[in-house]
């Protein structure tokens, strides 16, 4: 169970958010008050300090479709930001984001969606040619598989499961958002894990 959570988890690793000149971890309340108060350069500076973790945590939840992983992210900042008056800061910005993105997600799993078959040309151009067809198949298997798995999860260990593995939200950080204690948090994380070990052994 453990290396199919950790092959998971490294498949769409975080990126580190990139550097904005002048502002550091301290000055993100004085960022966000900017943004409030309509600052373009300071929405933009917003963005490209949390777009990559907001992106790679939507990779991890849609199964690594960068597509939709990038339109739900775009989805996710309008939402922020018509939320952004309502933020007190209590939370860090990236757990709020991701908890913006964990919804944006889960409403787009509920709505109904066509389907559209995979062409000839496009099949091609996803198969990795470093991987024989049997490591594919097995690879995309053991993934989707655990991914399902962590879906079917009651939402309270979803939540934790997806916060803490594909967003990296530290326990604390995770505690603090959800209203319990931290070690409530690792008991949730621990029955997640046990659940998952059925469900994908």
């Amino acid at each position: 169970m453990t290396e199919v959570l950790t092959f998971f988890v490294l498949e769409f690793p975080l990126s580190r958010p990139a550097v904005v000149p002048g502002v550091d971890v301290v000055d993100e309340r004085i960022l966000l008050s900017r943004v409030k108060a309509g600052d373009r350069e300071a929405a933009e500076a917003l963005v490209s300090r949390t777009y990559a973790g907001v992106f790679a945590a939507l990779c991890r939840m849609t199964g690594g479709d960068r597509d939709l992983a990038a339109d739900l992210s775009q989805e996710t900042y309008r939402k922020a930001w018509e939320a952004l008056p309502g933020f007190d800061g209590r939370a860090q910005l990236s757990t709020w984001l991701f908890r913006i993105s964990y919804n944006t997600f889960l409403n787009h799993v509920r709505r109904p969606h066509r389907i559209v078959p995979l062409d000839e040309a496009q099949a091609s151009a996803a198969v990795d040619p470093e991987l024989s067809s049997e490591e594919r198949l097995s690879e995309k298997d053991e993934a989707a598989r655990l991914r399902r798995a962590v879906l079917e999860l009651p939402e309270e260990l979803r939540y934790v499961v997806t916060a803490f593995f594909w967003a990296e939200v530290p326990v604390r950080e995770i505690a603090r958002q959800v209203g319990v204690t931290t070690v409530a948090i690792r008991k949730r994380l621990k029955r997640a894990y046990s659940r998952l070990g059925e469900a994908v052994a």
